[in-house]
């Protein structure tokens, strides 16, 4: 198996809500919408895509019920401090629980963590230690 993801599939409780945090606070464009399932533009990256969350926990054999960490963030990383404040209060604006404000990291680069509404958390960070890393704009 390579190191590698074809899609992400979110599992959220309520479909408009997830798009309209998506879409309307955060700018994303949907690609397709079935209803059960949402599909977003990815700019060439791995797909993101929602299905009702009972929906998505049946398909792989696992309860919906969840609670606490699942072990799961999901990494942004961006080409400047200021673009990583931006996106913060784009997120923020828009429904999402700031986890953690934007601000210097242990590592030495800069990054705040936030989570949307269904609870997932997203890490975002820049640091100019590297050329080589995988931005996402």
């Amino acid at each position: 198996m390579k190191a590698h993801v074809s899609s992400i599939l979110l599992g959220v409780r309520d479909m408009d809500r997830a798009k309209r945090f998506y879409t309307e606070g955060l700018g994303w464009k949907v690609r397709n919408d079935w209803g059960i399932s949402v599909f977003f533009e990815s700019d060439g990256a791995s797909p993101v895509g929602f299905y009702r969350r009972d929906g998505l926990a049946g398909q792989v054999g696992t309860s919906a019920e969840g609670s606490g960490f699942s072990g799961l963030v999901l990494t942004y990383v961006v080409r400047s401090q200021a673009r990583v404040d931006e996106v913060m209060a784009e997120a923020e604006k828009a429904g999402a629980t700031v986890l953690k404000p934007a601000g210097a990291l242990p590592w030495g680069g800069y990054g705040g963590t936030f989570a949307d509404p269904d609870g997932y958390i997203w890490s975002l960070g820049y640091s100019d230690q590297g050329a080589d890393q995988p931005y996402a704009e």
